[in-house]
């Protein structure tokens, strides 16, 4: 089958490599679409360290069953299906407990590391656990499907924020997973909700995508405007998207006493952290990790149009075009949201469903 390996640090193209099977308890999906996420372009040139060569990335896939495995009794070839990116191993303390995204044996599809190795969907097949596995309904896209691995991160991070219903919320960041969970919140009842980035372009569709205000600013400047707005009380809720010693401080100083601040993005590994400003005023920080069990919700909002995709997807492109797209994306080119690879683009073959 095709693939697109990355063979070496920054070293991308498309290869011959072996069609997976189906094992068992296992599902082999043709790949219809697999989106390019933030985690991929930042392991891509090794600085996540969870993208070791060589190793075919991609988790945000949606396709159709190809063949099962022994055992699979929930899904049949051809059924249009897509799946979690968290493999869980269903017997640990967590995931008896119904926190799979916690699971002590989790991998990641599409990743490597020191711990496990496990190839991703920038292929024309991939083999997952049926366990993982979600039924697609007929009407919606591949492209907008492959959108709900992002949309189930930003739904779990509302719902570890406990919210109790018409909170006011600040949204820091307006990337992807920032303009999916100011959706979110919408959908979970949150308002007013600001947006806050440094990129007006990326607010402009904040705006599209239903934010009640948008701040173009950082820092002081940024908080700032929220306490203008709301009578210097701050926020009930934040939910930060970038990770950074920057943002976290903001959000610390813009949501309210006794507020929660919900900690989504991880681009360091390490932020400082003003702890006598969370400890006097009394605030709850509270880490996302993932997703659990929100694909279904996912599936529906996105279905129903509660929770919009079609708008955050730059182009839909062959497998053949990812390496050029890597770059793009590594460089930081502006106005450049998601990018979704179709590995059936350009092929000479057509892949139907087999038995």
């Amino acid at each position: 089958m095709k693939a697109l390996l990355l063979s070496g640090y920054s070293k991308l193209a498309v290869a011959d490599l072996p069609e997976p099977i189906a094992g068992p308890g296992e599902v082999l999906v043709e790949v219809a679409a697999c989106g390019i996420c933030g985690s991929d372009v930042h392991g891509y040139d090794g600085g996540s360290g969870r993208r070791i060569p060589p190793l075919v990335m991609g988790h945000e896939a949606a396709g159709m069953v190809a063949a099962i495995g022994e055992g699979v009794k929930k899904f049949a070839v051809g059924d249009r299906v897509t799946f979690d990116s968290t493999v869980y191993c269903g017997e640990c303390d967590f995931c008896l407990r119904g926190e799979v995204n916690l699971c002590d044996n989790r991998q990641v599809i599409g990743v490597s590391c020191a711990d496990f190795r496990r190839a991703g969907a920038f292929a024309e097949y991939v083999s997952v656990p049926e366990r993982i596995v979600y039924r697609l309904p007929d009407q919606l896209p591949f492209e907008e499907a492959a959108m709900l691995e992002a949309v189930s991160v930003a739904l779990h991070a509302v719902a570890v924020s406990d919210l109790k219903g018409g909170e006011s919320a600040l949204v820091i960041g307006a990337g992807m997973i920032g303009l999916l969970t100011l959706q979110a919140a919408r959908a979970a009842g949150c308002t007013p909700i600001f947006v806050a980035d440094v990129d007006a372009t990326r607010l402009k569709l904040a705006e599209e995508m239903g934010a009640d205000a948008t701040i173009l600013a950082s820092g002081a400047g940024m908080v700032e405007e929220v306490l203008c707005r709301t009578g210097r009380r701050g926020v009930d809720l934040v939910l930060e998207a970038v990770g950074r010693d920057e943002t976290i401080t903001a959000a610390v100083d813009a949501v309210r006493k006794g507020g929660t601040v919900t900690l989504i993005g991880n681009i360091t590994p390490q932020v400082k952290l003003p702890l006598q400003k969370v400890v006097s005023r009394q605030i709850r920080l509270q880490g996302s990790c993932a997703s659990c069990g929100e694909y279904p919700e996912a599936i529906r909002l996105v279905s129903n149009g509660k929770i919009r995709v079609r708008p955050l997807i730059t182009a839909v492109a062959p497998l053949t075009d990812g390496a050029r797209w890597f770059e793009r994306l590594h460089a930081l080119e502006p106005n450049l949201m998601k990018i979704v690879l179709d590995p059936r683009q350009g092929s000479e073959k057509t892949n139907g469903a087999r038995g």
